[in-house]
């Protein structure tokens, strides 16, 4: 699949002069706000020598539900324009399971709306670097548009698993 491509192919990219390097105000939020009984937590610590928030938890699919998320909104939750970046850098560490980084727009008005794209986050500080074309849109007919960026967020979903992802750095590329 592509997703996978696209991960696997953008590994251990250096971070750039100008790269926007962001400093997110992350927040967990858990299926639980939907009836779920997903557990888990937001951490900030340190893994393996750096700095990180780290999202561990068990994800069930129990009660309609399946996901552990940590999220930050952009510009204080305002429109943010990411028009002049190609994509989204992180710097992560997991445990080898597959993760969602998923964007929201200004366009996106259901909490179930996103624009999305796999990864996985291996057992060693990586630096994926996902292009703002591998995003693609869930439950909505609204096309992708970076200008209009709010929201980031990065979520282990859909099926049962144990999350545990460390995030370092977070930021926009050319």
């Amino acid at each position: 699949m592509i997703r996978w491509a696209i991960a696997f192919a953008l590994l251990c990219s250096p971070v750039m002069a100008d790269d926007l390097e962001l400093s997110p105000d992350w927040e967990y939020v858990a299926d639980t706000v939907m009836g779920g009984v997903s557990s888990g937590q937001a951490t900030f610590e340190v893994v393996k020598g750096r700095e990180a928030v780290r999202l561990t938890g068990l994800v069930s699919l129990e009660n309609n539900g399946g996901f552990v998320q940590i999220a930050f909104d952009l510009a204080g939750g305002a429109v943010f324009d990411a028009s002049g970046y190609a994509g989204v850098a992180l710097d992560v560490l997991g445990n080898g399971e597959t993760y969602d980084l998923r964007l929201r727009t200004d366009a996106l008005t259901r909490p179930w709306q996103s624009f999305r794209s796999e990864f996985v986050a291996l057992d060693e500080w990586t630096t994926l670097r996902i292009p703002f074309t591998a995003f693609e849109a869930h439950r909505t007919d609204v096309s992708f548009d970076p200008s209009r960026l709010r929201r980031i967020g990065i979520l282990a979903i859909g099926r049962e698993m144990q999350a545990d992802i460390a995030v370092s750095g977070v930021r926009f590329y050319r």
